[in-house]
């Protein structure tokens, strides 16, 4: 009788045929999307060599500090080896890193040698990139992109040198790598031979039923999007409405997740009279679809919807990411036509200034943006894919390199998590709208500027002249909350109040009073440098939603009779169409 090991062996032939075919199903992608150009590595290695050249001490100095601490290194763990300790002494700095959890990262002398000498070859590498003479956006993506090198390397992130994978692979009798195999395959042939790693239980949650809950009435749909009125949970309500713009490069339902968490219901809770718009998935059919497409048919039209449902001549209104850019881009352009249907808007980790963009500016070059470009002309979408992918290696060992452990080494099921399958469920933008944004606003940096076209004519941040709430984000990955400051600064507001949230892009904001978890810092004084307002800035602790229900309260009017959607108006029950709908391929 074969032994459940050759048994598993034997599942992983039939595997591996399977995992053949779905890799044969890849489509080709441009090579521009996929990692910067050899001119960039030419750069590098010419600085080095430049470095070398007018400064061999310097070099020098740094190899042979590399060399006598990996030469301390290997000399204490053969002396933990001949003494029987279990324990070799550290050689380089050890911060707290999840991926060394296993305790036989410190006690096993093989894996403790291989974590403190790879921690030792990142300290070396990084210290090499930090003395090339680059310009600084040069030497800023060449650091990222080593970073991303050296986060690849690690040894957690192969089987030999994985103790957790090891250990389960033993106590399962090679059950685990099997399963391992199975979700690999699962994953290559859910995305026509892409690896994209999932990373929640996708069984787990259907949008409506257990999440995406808030009670409400879809009451508009045009091309772009589906209006949303939810239902009110107070008997008045202030008579301004309240009205969401979410970033339409994900979905909306990151606001209404399960009801503890939920934003859109804590902010019907507080009394306000919501509408929030759900945006397309779009196609190839939408490949002409520009940003003006998005301002008149998306922001317009539903500011003018919910005036009208409303019966009120000005609404409040809140941009979120992409949809806070955007937002202020519209604001600009009615104010240069003399129309004000808003009495004040609120941005969520919103960037309008791009002259320093963050992180996110290493894929602004001209490698990748024109590659996208190429991209983009040849599907007439950028894909969900390639967005995903990007925003994932800016936290690579969380949304990429850990996932793909626990479920391709370890044979693990993704967890039942709602923010995990939020951020799994992306959505592709057309074409046009693509390239107006990454080029003319992104890379152009043409909202700051005063250059950027809506319908012909220029905006300008100083065209946002309404009083406005900002919340900007301490570890924001995407929208830097530096760079969210200076294009607040810059607008022509004299009302603003600015509020520093702690956590990053999704949970500072999701972040419900009743979870007491991240706090929040604010100014009362000049918008000088966004380091000496945080240097002068309140501490607050807990979540800043309170905060801002007192400013938009202040905003919205007296209490009214409760607003009910009109039944005639009704198309659907909330959370609509759009958000669950599949694009054509």
């Amino acid at each position: 009788m074969p032994s459940r090991l050759e048994e598993n062996l034997a599942k992983i032939e039939a595997l591996s045929a399977r995992m053949m075919q779905a890799l044969s199903q890849r489509k080709a992608a441009d090579p521009g999307v996929g990692g910067p150009s050899n001119e960039l590595f030419m750069k590098a290695a010419a600085a080095y060599v430049a470095t070398m050249m007018q400064d061999p001490a310097r070099v020098m100095e740094q190899q042979v500090a590399y060399w006598g601490r990996t030469l301390k290194h290997y000399a204490a763990a053969q002396n933990a080896l001949a003494s029987g300790e279990f324990k070799a002494p550290e050689a380089g700095p050890a911060p707290k890193d999840r991926r060394f959890a296993n305790p036989l990262w410190d006690t096993h002398p093989g894996f403790n040698f291989l974590k403190s000498q790879y921690l030792l070859n990142a300290d070396a590498v990084k210290e090499a990139v930090g003395g090339m003479d680059l310009e600084e956006k040069e030497k800023a993506r060449v650091a990222y992109f080593t970073r991303q090198i050296v986060d690849m390397m690690a040894p957690t992130n192969f089987l030999a040198t994985n103790p957790d994978a090891l250990e389960k692979a033993v106590a399962t009798e090679g059950a685990s790598l099997v399963q391992g195999l199975e979700n690999l395959v699962a994953d290559l042939e859910a995305s026509n031979g892409d690896l994209i790693v999932t990373l929640a239980d996708k069984e787990a949650f259907v949008i409506g039923e257990n999440i995406a809950t808030a009670p409400g009435k879809v009451v508009f749909r045009n091309h772009l999007l589906e209006l949303i009125q939810y239902s009110p949970s107070t008997q008045s309500t202030f008579e301004t409405p309240l009205l969401i713009f979410p970033p339409w490069i994900n979905k909306f339902y990151v606001m209404d997740m399960k009801p503890q968490n939920s934003l859109i219901k804590w902010i019907v809770d507080q009394g306000f009279s919501l509408f929030v718009v759900s945006w397309v998935n779009p196609d190839a059919s939408y490949s002409g679809i520009s940003m003006d497409d998005y301002i008149e048919d998306g922001f317009i039209a539903a500011m003018d919807l919910v005036r009208e449902v409303s019966g009120q001549e000005q609404i409040n209104a809140v941009g979120y990411c992409i949809a806070g850019t955007t937002l202020g881009l519209t604001l600009s352009h009615l104010q240069s036509l003399g129309q004000l249907p808003l009495r004040s808007a609120t941005f969520f980790t919103t960037m309008t200034d791009f002259s320093d963009p963050g992180e996110v500016g290493v894929f602004l070059a001209a490698d990748f943006l024109d590659g996208i470009g190429r991209q983009i002309d040849t599907d007439g979408i950028l894909s969900k894919t390639f967005m995903s992918r990007t925003f994932s290696f800016l936290r690579s060992n969380d949304l990429i390199y850990g996932p793909a452990i626990k479920s391709y080494m370890m044979g693990e099921a993704p967890p039942a998590f709602d923010l995990l399958f939020w951020n799994g469920d992306g959505t592709n933008l057309p074409g046009k709208m693509a390239k107006d944004y990454l080029l003319g606003l992104c890379r152009d940096d043409g909202f700051a500027r005063g250059e950027f076209l809506v319908k012909g004519k220029p905006t300008a941040l100083s065209g946002v002249t309404l009083p406005l709430c900002a919340i900007a984000c301490e570890t924001d990955h995407i929208a830097h909350w530096r760079g969210s400051f200076n294009g607040i600064k810059q607008m022509g507001s004299d009302d603003k109040t600015l509020i520093l949230s702690q956590s990053g892009h999704i949970a500072g904001i999701i972040n419900p009073p009743s979870k007491g978890k991240y706090g929040h810092y604010t100014n009362s004084g000049p918008m000088s440098t966004a380091d000496e307002w945080r240097a002068e800035a309140e501490f607050h602790p807990g979540s800043w939603w309170p905060r801002w229900r007192t400013w938009l309260a202040g905003h919205s009017g007296a209490q009214v009779p409760a607003r009910h959607p009109d039944p005639n108006r009704v198309l659907c029950d909330a959370p609509g169409t759009y958000v669950s709908a599949i694009p054509a391929a």
